[in-house]
This record gives structure tokens, sequence and C-alpha cells, in this order.
């Protein structure tokens, strides 16, 4: 017998959640207590994770924004700040930086790391990647590090940020990808799934977690896959280069 209940389990879309298929309205929660979680530890874990290389990925990043003295920029999923605050000392004094993240204690991470750092000209917001709550055409540069992968939306969010995009303003998304060895990626995924969460449990308690970060780093979408997103929320002009042999790709695109 198919009773209301079962009518409506069924009308209920699902996502991935790691290798956990959810419905879609439970992934940012259950992706705010991965973060939350993490939050006090996650530089730390970065630093451990990549070794330290996540600090040359990320300088790759700054410099592909191509962000000038008095720019306006948003880094989406910003976390603990890392970005921000370099765009922070490029962009000056005349320019300005926002910081934003969905989750409160990543934010607050990234705010107490930011005003230690003497950056006086980075704001914080509280932001859905999907429903950024800025003007069309407000700013020349947006990144998101690290954070698509776990947006539920993916290709809302794109449009997102192209709407929040002043033209000729530039997207960067620096994400983690797929290895482009068939054994770079096999021992790749010996160290995601093996190692990092061990690394979890010794450094942050919390296996778990880590292990949900190895997961959707392999369920995110590949380089092209990834491009052809990208050019149908409106970066035509949409590429990518492969940094550390694909285990993280920068993707790059205008809004025209």
């Amino acid at each position: 017998m198919v009773t209301i209940a079962n009518m409506d389990k069924n009308k209920k879309e699902y996502t991935d959640f790691g290798y956990k298929e959810v419905p879609k309205e439970d992934k940012s929660k259950l992706v705010g207590e991965v973060f939350s979680s993490v939050a006090s530890k996650y530089d730390l874990m970065n630093d451990v994770m990549s070794l330290g290389i996540h600090r040359l990925w990320k300088k790759a990043a700054i410099e592909s924004s191509q962000v000038m003295p008095g720019n306006s920029v948003l880094d989406v999923a910003g976390g603990t700040g890392d970005l921000a605050i370099e765009f922070s000392k490029i962009v000056g004094s005349s320019g300005s930086v926002v910081l934003s993240d969905i989750n409160e204690d990543m934010l607050a991470e990234g705010k107490k790391r930011v005003l230690d750092s003497g950056r006086l000209n980075v704001d914080f917001k509280i932001a859905n990647a999907e429903e950024l709550p800025f003007e069309k055409n407000s700013f020349d540069c947006i990144s998101i590090a690290f954070g698509i992968r776990n947006v539920t939306d993916k290709e809302k969010a794109l449009k997102s940020m192209f709407h929040c995009l002043k033209p000729g303003g530039r997207l960067i998304v620096l994400e983690f990808s797929k290895p482009t060895s068939n054994l770079f990626s096999q021992i790749y995924d010996i160290y995601s799934f093996n190692l990092l969460p061990l690394m979890g449990k010794l450094i942050a308690d919390d296996a778990d977690s880590y292990q949900y970060l190895a997961e959707s780093i392999r369920k995110h979408p590949d380089q092209e896959t990834f491009k052809k997103m990208m050019q149908s929320a409106g970066f035509l002009d949409a590429s990518y280069e492969n940094l550390t042999g694909g285990i993280v790709a920068l993707h790059k695109g205008t809004k025209t």
C-alpha cells in the first residue's frame, strides 16, 4: 500500500553527502556540522593534509584573480580568512573585501584571524553561496577556495556569483579535483581514505569529518564537467589549470 508518507518521501530530491544520499534540504545542515566540528583546527589540518602546499595553491589563485588596488572582492566560503587577508593587502584602503561563509563557527575563526592580522578593510557576512545577499554587479572579483564541492546546488551558486560580479569581473574557483595520472590517483586515494581520517582523529579527534572531506573530494565533478557548469552559468570563457598533477584545479571565468 502506498501511503502519503511514502509519496512525500518519493517526491524528495536527494543529493550526495560524501558517499551518502541525503535529502537536498538536509545537506547544508550536515555540512555545517562537519565544519563546526573542525573549525578550531582547520588551519592546522590544512597544513598537515597538504604538507603546506595549500598555501602555494592559494597563492596561485590570488595571482590569477588579477585583483588591483581599489577593487572590491568577495571571498565565498572563506572560512578562516586566508584569501581575504591577502586580497585586503592588494586592494588597500581604497578597496574592500567581504569574507563570507554559511557557517558561523568558521566565520568566527576567520574574523579572529583577519582582525589579528590588522586588516581593517574586510567585512564579514554569513551567506549561502546559492543565494548571495548582494546587489547585482557588486564585485570586481569573487573567489571560492575549497568550498564549492560542499555546496548543495553548485549550478545555482555559480549563477548567484555571476549575478554579483561586475561586467568584466572575474570568478576564481580553487577546488580539489581529479589527478591526471592513474598511478597518482591510486596513491592519492590511499592517502585520502586511510591517512586523512587517521590524521583527523589524531589532530582534531574527529575521523568522521575528515572521512566526509575525502568522500566529498571524490564526488566533486571533474575538471571538464565543472568547466561546463561554469559556462552554463554564464562564464563563457571558463578555463582551468591543473595544480600538483590535478589534485587541485584552478578554475577561472569572466562575466562578459
